[in-house]
């Protein structure tokens, strides 16, 4: 495809990815949150959640009820693509799995597939949109 990153956006977004499994796997909202744009949207199972403070506090309301470990992301093989012409935006898709453990309950694994889009700001790569889905639900999500 054209419109794949270069090596060196292929990188930075490789590493932020790294990033965002330290940061589930720390069940740490705050890390997650900076992830984000301040605008940012977050469609989850729920619904739309609409900018970084909402974010951050819906992460933490989830982490005061269920510990997350194992998180992995996996980009598509053709993943990044740039948008656009002045490379401050690109998309990205894969799939994800982790593990979940409610207070007092058997740890579940988890896995499904993710889309983001992405914006540089002051250099760094931040989340725009973050979508997922669940390829394997569990016998309970509250």
């Amino acid at each position: 495809m054209k419109d794949t990153a270069d090596p060196q956006t292929i990188e930075q977004l490789r590493a932020f990815s790294k990033k965002v499994d330290e940061a589930w796997n720390n069940n740490d909202a705050a890390a997650l949150a900076a992830l984000f744009t301040e605008e940012a949207v977050l469609m989850n199972d729920t619904g739309p959640i609409y900018g970084r403070e909402a974010i951050e506090k819906h992460y933490a309301n989830v982490f005061q009820r269920v510990h997350f470990s194992n998180h992995l992301d996996k980009s598509d093989q053709s993943s990044p693509h740039i948008i656009g012409t002045t490379g401050n935006e690109a998309w990205s898709n894969g799939q994800w799995s982790l593990t979940y453990q409610l207070k007092g309950g058997d740890p579940v694994e988890l896995t499904g597939y993710w889309l983001e889009i992405y914006s540089r700001e002051g250099g760094t790569w931040k989340k725009r949109v973050d979508a997922w889905n669940l390829t394997s639900p569990p016998a309970y999500v509250d």
